[in-house]
């Protein structure tokens, strides 16, 4: 059902959650398929690890956001502070939302399912585009830079955390016990 008073931003933003879960459920092998190339693991998680699967997150969303602005932004009069509070608000969002949810369920109820972490992926992705789109509509905006430099910020600790995490459980991998790409060659 469609809404002639949707904007065609609103509309992006709302399309980006199956295409941000199919890209990001992609994503999840592209390591393995790549030969474990250590250029490919620093944007495809390397092991089991919530914090390398945040990544399954963290690039298409921060990409699905900045090329539709990028290539639209000017054709469809996107208010620029608006829409980087947005995306900063959605990826922001969806990044805690998965540990927090795969914590409170496995700890909660002593149990592990590939369906349910499917489920809490979905969520995530929905979670985060929905508040997106709230702050996009009502947000009173933000530097396009400063959401820019929070971005890099957030793109590099994914990278280095990859080859150099802290030995705390977010970063274990949840089948070898390592941390980082050294659980991937385990």
């Amino acid at each position: 059902m469609s809404n002639p008073t949707r904007s065609r931003p609103e509309k992006w933003i709302l399309l980006g959650i199956p295409v941000l879960f199919v890209i990001g459920s992609l994503m999840h092998f592209a390591f393995q398929l790549l030969w474990e190339n250590p250029i490919v693991g620093l944007i495809a998680p390397v092991n089991e690890s919530i914090w390398e699967h945040a990544k399954l997150l963290v690039w298409p969303m921060i990409l699905w956001w900045v090329l539709y602005e990028r290539f639209r932004g000017k054709m469809c009069d996107i208010d620029r502070k608006k829409w980087f509070q947005g995306a900063l608000a959605a990826l922001l969002l969806a990044w805690i939302s998965m540990p927090l949810l795969y914590y409170f369920y496995t700890q909660a109820f002593g149990i592990s399912a590939l369906w349910v972490d499917i489920l809490i992926f979905l969520l995530c992705v929905l979670f985060g585009q929905f508040l997106g789109l709230h702050v996009y509509r009502h947000g009173k905006g933000l530097s396009p830079a400063l959401v820019f430099v929070l971005f890099l910020l957030i793109v590099l600790l994914m990278m280095v955390f990859t080859y150099f995490p802290p030995e705390i459980p977010w970063f274990q991998d949840t089948v070898t016990g390592k941390y980082g790409i050294a659980a991937a060659s385990s």
